[in-house]
């Protein structure tokens, strides 16, 4: 098991990327190439993020939801995908659970989410 952790985390130093630390409840802002014809851009992609799957490995992904023209619309991002351009967390949600598909059903107020306004970033020496 030990050497399966090794590759995998050789594979995510090889791609060089920062992902903040975040968790379902936080809004974010996914910054995603999209391909038209031949042109290339980045666009924003902001909403609540409602899960994450298999943590912070390799074949991690999130799901962000959004409001747009008052439809719910759902989205998943590879972690590590080459598409990503960057992940921003817009604002720290305080939630109880780790997957929020609850608020599929809710609309308006009761979809709220409070804000946590006394956050500390996870430090890295502290793991060992």
């Amino acid at each position: 098991m030990d050497l399966i952790a090794q590759l995998e985390a050789e594979q995510i130093a090889a791609l060089g990327k920062d992902i903040p630390d975040f968790k379902a409840g936080d809004t974010v802002r996914v910054g995603y190439k999209v391909t038209e014809g031949t042109r290339t851009r980045v666009q924003n992609y902001e909403g609540v993020c409602i899960s994450r799957k298999n943590g912070e490995g390799i074949a991690g992904s999130f799901t962000v939801r959004k409001i747009s023209f008052g439809e719910g619309v759902e989205r998943m991002f590879p972690l590590y995908s080459t598409n990503i351009e960057s992940i921003t967390v817009v604002r720290r949600g305080r939630v109880r659970r780790a997957k929020l598909y609850y608020l599929r059903s809710r609309r308006g107020k009761s979809a709220r989410i409070a804000e946590v306004t006394n956050y500390k970033p996870k430090s890295a020496g502290a793991e060992a």
